[in-house]
């Protein structure tokens, strides 16, 4: 076990560091140069643009900034934002507390919603599981663009039962401002969720594990959740880690369309102006989101099916 931790969790930084070099020099091969952001409304001359770039560091060689940025992102340090003038980890300190709670919302409305209607589909045949099957690939089919502006016509607009833009002041108003934003996040990725736990769920049903159970006269919840939803479990949760870890990603359309203070938010605006350290900050996190996740994912399978074995052998 210890082992196999060190292990990963080399594999992880690994991995980080690899990121880093590749968000750091992508940036500023992007066209555009962050010096006309930071000068905008001055008088452009020679001198200013000289002064400006010894003042950000822009003009030392590019192996110097990176090995820097890479130091300091040891310590929490990421830098200053070139638009907010402000350190970017309090920055996204500030930013942060919205889009952790949007996610945490949006990601257990997924899982939830998700795993039920594809057990349903799985063990209702015929008319329910053709309907969730034609509804979830309609949905599954629609932009969150396009989910988020029709939800909020119809629920914000039209019928006024939640707001539509902002974050709220208390943290139960904060919550209530967060559930439209939440479904619509979730509502696309809810129909990925049913279908694998569909598809898991079936195929379990029909093995003879769960043959061998019926014949000794289990049946029922019983049934299903010693026998067939544990030995399902596997690839839903695999799954369900990737879909949350891309939350994260998604967040910044939702978070744009309903006016809302998060990370999402801030990275757009950050590449609309060029914020190169916002945007090298939260793009990291991101990756490390996405792989600490299936780090935890690959120590949680084996508690839950010990047929797998830390390491991803089978026994």
């Amino acid at each position: 076990m210890i082992t196999y931790l060190a292990r990963r969790i080399g594999a992880m930084l690994a991995t980080l560091f690899v990121a880093s070099f590749v968000v750091y020099g992508a940036l500023y091969l992007a066209p555009g140069d962050p010096v006309s952001t930071l000068i905008s409304g001055n008088v452009v001359t020679p001198e200013l643009i000289a002064s400006v770039r010894e003042q950000y560091g822009l003009d030392r060689p590019f192996l110097v900034r990176y090995g820097e940025w890479l130091g300091g992102m040891f310590t929490g340090d990421f830098g200053q934002s070139l638009r907010f003038q402000q350190d970017v980890s309090a920055l996204m300190a500030s930013r942060l507390p919205t889009t952790l709670l949007l996610v945490v919302m949006a990601g257990t409305l997924t899982v939830v919603a998700g795993i039920a209607l594809g057990s349903i589909s799985a063990l209702r045949p015929g008319p329910v599981d053709r309907t969730v099957l034609n509804a979830t690939s309609f949905v599954a089919a629609l932009p969150v663009f396009v989910t988020a502006f029709a939800f909020l016509f119809i629920f914000g607009v039209k019928l006024r039962w939640f707001p539509v833009s902002g974050g709220g002041d208390s943290l139960g108003d904060h919550i209530f401002h967060l559930i439209l934003p939440s479904v619509t996040l979730a509502f696309a990725l809810t129909a990925l969720i049913t279908r694998v736990t569909r598809a898991s769920v079936k195929e379990q049903m029909v093995s003879e594990h769960v043959a061998v159970a019926e014949g000794r006269g289990v049946s029922g919840l019983k049934l299903y959740s010693r026998h067939v939803f544990r030995n399902a479990l596997t690839p839903i949760l695999t799954q369900s880690g990737i879909v949350i870890a891309g939350l994260l990603v998604s967040s910044q359309i939702v978070e744009v369309a309903f006016g809302l203070d998060g990370l999402g938010s801030l990275l757009v605006q950050s590449v609309q102006n060029m914020d190169f350290p916002v945007v090298q900050a939260i793009t990291l996190l991101v990756v490390f989101a996405y792989v600490f996740t299936n780090m935890v994912i690959d120590f949680l399978l084996p508690l839950i099916d010990p047929r797998i074995q830390i390491g991803g052998r089978s026994q």
